[in-house]
């Protein structure tokens, strides 16, 4: 094997290394977790968000809620920064994609609710001029979310003796 036939077979495999390793990311930017309320998920954000990540997201929910009996979808912003949105996909696009996904959930008989909104990022997001916000449920914090589900699904934590 000559260095040129050995050089080509290293970046061959480098490259399905890289390949392995996006798509492990990948499925980890998208992180969908069974919450301890009956039919419901949650899927906490960190880090940038992009446009592709974001449809990334909603397809993987998407396919979650259709391959399960979901209900409810709990998106957590809390550690969604300004400055990320900002830089990657900016306020109005985020907004667009926001009310895309509610529809989208909607049309499959899911309610959405949102966490971890701060101050800044829910002006920001009124901001945009995207309208649509008024049907969106939102809390901020998950705690104030749980509380609601367990309410609207009339059921309650207790404590054990």
């Amino acid at each position: 094997m000559n260095k040129e036939t050995s050089s080509t077979q290293q970046i061959k495999e480098l490259k399905e290394k890289i390949e392995a390793y996006e798509k492990i990311i990948e499925d980890l930017s998208a992180p969908i977790i069974p919450s301890i309320v009956p039919e419901t998920i949650l899927v906490p954000l960190t880090g940038a968000l992009s446009v592709g990540r974001f449809i990334h997201i909603q397809d993987k929910v998407v396919q979650r809620i259709s391959s399960n009996n979901i209900h409810t979808v709990v998106f957590d912003f809390t550690d969604i920064g300004s400055f990320s949105v900002e830089e990657n996909m900016g306020y109005e696009l985020l907004s667009e994609k926001i009310n895309e996904l509610v529809s989208v959930l909607q049309l499959m008989g899911t309610e959405t609710v949102f966490v971890g909104f701060s101050p800044e990022f829910a002006q920001n997001l009124i901001l945009s001029n995207v309208s649509n916000f008024n049907r969106i449920r939102a809390f901020t914090n998950f705690r104030e979310s749980l509380q609601y589900l367990l309410e609207i699904k009339g059921l309650e934590i207790v404590n054990k003796n």
